[in-house]
């Protein structure tokens, strides 16, 4: 199938607008819901979109050989999504958006030690410039939560990174649905875990802001795999950070949020930085697309 352009950006900006609608709502259910019981929500709505899936497939849908990396990249996604909804719930929501998408300034170092890769030139340069980026965002020396705050979020970032490297080392022979499956199954299993503790009855506002988390991150993640079906990785990947300027308009219409001169700074350098650790790819024409975080 030939590439479409058009269509690819459509669908990626799409994408990044239905994910930065599912952060909002992880905001909002925050004001009354602990996040274990968000991350929870988020990993059992996912599973039970993929029931028809496994309905449908049976065993083989399933079936696998390497469940060990499964076990690995359910691991750090798990510790990726604990750490963003943390971010989001106590930053202004582009910065935590943010955070979490500096995921491609870690992946090729941390793909170089798992994998063997080496990074490419501007792997370097890119990630020195994220991380200054990073630090005018979480701004040392201002009130310890925000700070603490905005390094669990840029963790999360390093997280996620992990994942993705995890997927790449199991993509050979492990299909995308089938890792998306095991990822859900694995996290809805381990999150339900501290529930036994930080359990609260939400409130019917507090299930609709939980309905929205599953619906639109799902939506998401399916409207940027239809993207990256469409058109090469490196044409993708710029769209995606939209998801930071939705992400903002949000904030300001439903909390007022207004990031400041550093933060606003610190934005640019990140989404810049970003934006560079794509040039390398740009003669690769297709990649599998992206699986859940």
């Amino acid at each position: 199938m030939a590439d479409d352009l058009r269509r690819g950006a459509v669908f990626a900006v799409a994408a990044a607008a239905a994910m930065a609608v599912g952060a909002t709502c992880v905001k909002g259910a925050s004001a009354t819901v602990p996040s274990t019981m968000i991350v929870f929500f988020r990993a059992l709505f996912g599973l039970m979109l993929m029931l028809p899936w496994l309905i449908r497939g049976g065993r083989q849908a399933w079936r696998t050989q390497c469940i060990d990396g499964h076990i690995w990249r359910s691991a750090f996604g798990i510790v990726s999504m604990y750490g963003y909804f943390h971010a989001l719930s106590h930053l202004p929501l582009a910065e935590a958006v943010l955070l979490t998408y500096t995921m491609p300034l870690f992946a090729p170092f941390i793909g170089w030690l798992w994998l063997g890769e080496r990074p490419p030139n501007s792997a370097l340069p890119a990630a020195l410039i994220g991380l200054a980026g990073i630090a005018l965002i979480v701004k040392p020396g201002t009130t310890e939560l925000t700070s603490s705050a905005a390094l669990i979020g840029a963790l999360s970032g390093v997280s996620a990174a992990a994942a993705m490297i995890g997927i790449r080392r199991i993509s050979n022979t492990e299909p995308a649905s089938r890792i998306v499956f095991y990822f859900l199954l694995m996290s809805t299993v381990i999150t339900a875990t501290p529930l036994h503790w930080t359990w609260q009855t939400p409130t019917a506002p507090a299930w609709l802001w939980l309905l929205g988390v599953g619906a639109f991150a799902t939506g998401g993640q399916l409207l940027l795999t239809r993207a990256y079906g469409s058109a090469p990785a490196a044409f993708i990947g710029p769209f995606t950070y939209t998801a930071v300027i939705f992400a903002g308009a949000l904030g300001w219409a439903l909390w007022g949020e207004t990031p400041d001169l550093w933060s606003l700074a610190g934005i640019a350098l990140v989404i810049g930085s970003c934006l560079l650790t794509l040039l390398p790819g740009r003669s690769r024409r297709r990649v599998d697309a992206p699986t859940e975080v």
